[in-house]
């Protein structure tokens, strides 16, 4: 499964706990990342400084879903069962 473009939810829902230039602790679940532009595209894309988490995220449908709102609902739910 490919990314769909101007989604952005796995740029919202998970926390993400390594620096992110502009957010050098990480961000929190549910808050959105800095990099993410409004058209829900990430500025650091293919950029050295992107954080090896997100780089490393593969999109499927059992995390993504079928759209956007059910892609932040499921990855929410994941960060929720799997916080620590």
């Amino acid at each position: 499964m490919n990314c769909r473009e101007g989604c952005g939810a796995c740029c919202i829902a998970p926390s993400i706990s390594s620096p992110i230039p502009g957010m050098p602790h990480g961000k929190p679940a549910g808050e959105r990342c800095v990099q993410l532009s409004e058209h829900n595209l990430c500025s650091l894309f293919g950029q050295p400084e992107r954080p090896a988490v997100c780089s490393g995220f593969q999109a499927e449908v059992d995390t993504c879903g079928n759209d956007r709102d059910e892609a932040i609902r499921i990855i929410g739910w994941l960060e929720q069962v799997t916080a620590a």
